[in-house]
This record gives C-alpha cells, structure tokens and sequence, in this order.
C-alpha cells in the first residue's frame, strides 16, 4: 500500500495485524479454488444419474473446468501484474463465486458444465495470492508462501475426504453452494482488507499473445484429457496434438517479436524457472494422478482380488491423513529451507513421494499399508509444494511474479492431466471380473508415477539453491525500480556517490 503523503507510517505491530489479516483472506481464498479442483470427482456417477446423462457427457463437468482454469491461471497472474494484484483478485473471486452459484442451481448438464468453465476462471487466485504475499511481507515471504502453497494440496485432497459426507447429509448441490458462501465472503474481505500493490508490469495487457496461447493449452489438455477416451491413435486426438505444436510455435515467435509479451520468455529461460516448470510437471503427474485412483482402488470389491470395497466417504478418509500431513509440513518449510536450502528440501520431497508410490504398487492387501503410503506421500508432497512456489518467485523480478507462478502451476495442471491420462490408459487396458481393473494395472500404474517423482527428483538437482535473498526492508517504491530494471524496462538506478 504506497504511503499518504504527510500520513504517519505504520507502526510494525499495524505491518504485522495487516499481514495476518491479508494472510487470512488469501488462505480462504486459495482454499477454496483448491477445494473445487476435486469436490466433483468422488461424485461424478450421482450426477450422471441425478441429470440421467452418459459418462462421456458428465466427464466434461471436469474437462470443462480443467480447461478453463489452464487459461486462466497465466492469464490472470499476467493482467494482475499489469492491473494492479487487488483488482484482478477480487474479480477472480467474485466468478468462482458466480460459477459456484450457477452449478448450484443448474437444472441441466449443459448448464453445469458451462458454470463449472465459469469456476475454472478461479485458477488465477493463486498466481494473485502469490504475488501478493511477496508485496507485502517483507521477511515473512518465505514461510506465507510455504503455507498459501501447501494449502493447494492440501485442498484438492481435503476436497475427496469431505465430498461424500457433504452429499450424504446435505445433497450434492451443496457441494457448490458452501464454496459459494465461502468466496463471496472472500470476495468482500480482498476488496476491503487487502492492500493493493504498487508494482506493475509496465506496457498494460498485450492481447495478442493471449489468444494463441490460450489456445494451445486447450488443444493440448483436451488431447490429453480425453486421450483415453476417443483413442490416441484417433483423428482428434493426433489433430489437436499437432494444433498445440504448431501454434505454440506460433505463440513462442509472437512473444519474442512483440513489444509487450504476455510471457517474457527471457523470463522462462531463467535457471530457477524452468528448473521449477521441469519439477511442477513432474510433481503433478504423480501427486493428483495418485488423488484420483486411490479411492477408486479402495472402492472396488474384494470380489476383484484386491480392494475394500469401501464407499465415497470411506475411501475419502484414505486421504485425510495426508491433506493433514502436507498442511502441517507448510509450517516446518520456511526453516528448513534456511538450514539446508529449497533444493535439498524440495529433492527430499520427490524421494519420499516416490518411496510411497512404490510402496501403494507392491502393498497394498491391508488398509494400514495404504494409510502408511499415503501419510508418508503427503509428508512429501508438502515439502514440495510449500518450497517450489518460493523458488520460481525468488527467480523472477517482482514485477513478473504473478505470470512466473502462474505458469508454474498451469505446468503442473498439465503434468496431472498426463498422469491422470496415463494411469487410466494402464488401468483400462487389461479389465478383470465385473469390469474392474486387474489388480496389475494398479501394481504398474503407482509404479509409473515413482518413476515420475523420481523423475522430479533429478529435475530438483539443477534448481537454483542461493539462500540468500535480497534487502527485504527496502522501500516498495525502490523494489519496483530495481525490478523494472531487471527487466530491461527502466535504466538501472546509479549508485550512490
């Protein structure tokens, strides 16, 4: 918040009750959208059966939001660096509030899909979120940030273990009117809580670059998303796979050719970006992959040779102990990356995610052996997920930090369609009685997504690991200039004589 002329300054116990409150509101608010991401899934089959639709129709109630959210994410974390973090946030919120409105009250499936596309435009609160905090917090950055980070985690798992209790004792249109009360509130708190940033890209909105990129993040999600179900070998899967390759091309060369690019790509060539893209992708190819088969794995009768057969709530305990698990971690983050550095944490992280992966394919006939895996992924997925989000903002100037987030997390996205894909692809290919997977599918399938988080782990070799970090109670005025200057936007101030 730029100081009034001839105001006092605040105090630092008023910085502090500031923080905390603007901490708060950032928290829900990122909570919600993450909740969101997964409050569906467990529930697809009632409604399929509530509009008497096809599976193939009410798959899109998560294509559709997927590839809204894929749009948004960079988009937005680029207009908020432009337009000012506040603004874009309260709008952010007041749509995923809008979107969960429409859901509640949709009488039709086509009508929930397009309100579900309206949430995904939700998936700009964390690049905002992120950027905020590096505004406002001063040496308080790295552990907001650990804790906003694994709060994403935190709740797309959070969002399987209370779905099935929400439809059982409220009905699923619940699942859309709580996040609904819960952003609105959050809506009201930004606009009148949350200081606005005095950082901005220079240059406004570029328009131009926006629509080759977005896209190529449609062709290239729903490609992957619906791989598995109009065959990769099909007409529409290998056209929109080559429609990706080619107008990313083409949006690669307009970003480097325009004055004002939506996505600097010197940005994306700095070794703490794309190091961190590398283990985002990674990352998200095992952890939401891993979200989405469990319960499907505990759900499936013993009948099959394996399973539980658990129902929705009963295979949504499965994962609270590691939504805890990842919440908890965010707090420890912050020194841990002071005593050893984000890279040995963040490498740590993707070891013992792989050890527990490996552990789901060759264990899993007692429910303890499952609950062990996945209390030991959530330890961490929450190292990682708390960690990587500092070390791409730390990379990148200021000025640049809710693009850099974004597309961090849209790698990501992208990374847990591909796992998702892959896991379903080796699951459906070999069926056994009733219909349900052999039990080798999931033996192979936990196994594949090791070798992704090992895959991570060697990607986390090359991140940065500089631990120190820059004078953190320099003006926000002098931060802007320095960081427009790194840019290449404003001549680099002189020394002082």
């Amino acid at each position: 918040m730029q100081p009034v002329l001839g105001a006092a300054p605040p105090t630092p116990r008023a910085d502090r009750r500031r923080q905390r409150v603007t901490f708060a509101v950032l928290a829900v608010s990122v909570s919600s959208f993450a909740l969101l991401q997964s409050l569906i899934v467990p529930v697809l089959a009632t409604i399929q059966a509530q509009y008497d639709t096809d599976q193939a129709t009410v798959t899109w109630v998560l294509t559709g939001y997927l590839l809204s959210a894929s749009i948004a994410t960079p988009i937005l974390g680029r207009v908020g660096d432009a337009v000012g973090k506040k603004k874009v946030l309260v709008a952010t919120l007041v749509l995923l509030a809008l979107g969960s409105l429409l859901a509640a009250l949709a009488p039709t499936i086509g009508w929930l899909i397009a309100a579900r596309v309206v949430q995904g435009l939700g998936g700009g609160v964390m690049p905002l979120a992120f950027g905020i905090i590096r505004d406002e917090f001063d040496d308080q950055v790295t552990f907001a940030l650990s804790v906003i980070a694994s709060l994403t985690a935190v709740g797309f798992g959070f969002g399987i273990v209370v779905a099935g209790p929400i439809v059982d004792g409220l009905g699923y249109h619940w699942l859309f009117w709580l996040p609904m009360i819960v952003t609105a509130l959050a809506a009201v708190a930004a606009f009148v809580l949350v200081p606005e940033s005095p950082s901005r890209t220079p240059g406004g909105v570029p328009l131009l670059p926006a629509a080759p990129l977005a896209l190529t993040l449609v062709a290239l999600l729903l490609a992957v998303s619906q791989g598995n179900k109009w065959g990769w070998g099909s007409p529409a899967v290998l056209g929109l796979l080559a429609a990706a390759v080619v107008i990313g091309t083409l949006w690669v060369r307009v970003e480097t050719r325009v004055a004002v690019p939506m996505i600097d790509m010197r940005m994306m060539r700095l070794r703490g970006v794309w190091t961190t893209n590398l283990v985002a992708f990674f990352v998200g190819f095992g952890t939401f992959a891993s979200f989405g088969f469990l319960p499907q794995l505990l759900q499936t009768p013993p009948s099959a040779g394996y399973g539980f057969d658990a129902t929705i709530s009963e295979s949504g305990h499965l994962l609270l102990p590691s939504a805890l698990a990842s919440f908890l971690v965010g707090f420890t983050t912050a020194r841990l990356i002071g005593w050893v550095g984000a890279r040995r944490v963040i490498a740590t992280g993707t070891l013992i995610s792989a050890a527990a992966f490996a552990s789901v394919a060759l264990f899993h006939d007692e429910k303890w052996q499952l609950y062990l895996a996945t209390t030991t992924q959530g330890l961490g997925s929450g190292l990682v997920f708390s960690s990587l989000a500092g070390v791409v903002i730390a990379s990148v100037p200021r000025a640049q930090t809710g693009v850099a987030s974004g597309m961090n997390a849209n790698i990501r996205t992208i990374g847990g369609s591909m796992g998702s894909a892959v896991m379903a692809g080796v699951l459906t290919a070999s069926l056994g009685p009733g219909g349900f997977p052999d039990e080798r599918g999931y033996t192979i399938g936990f196994a594949l997504l090791a070798v992704g988080m090992l895959a991570a782990t060697v990607a986390a070799a090359y991140l940065p690991d500089d631990r120190s970090s820059r004078p953190a109670r320099r003006t926000r005025s002098a931060l802007a200039d320095a960081d427009n200057a790194e840019l290449g936007y404003l001549p680099a101030a002189p020394a002082p004589q």
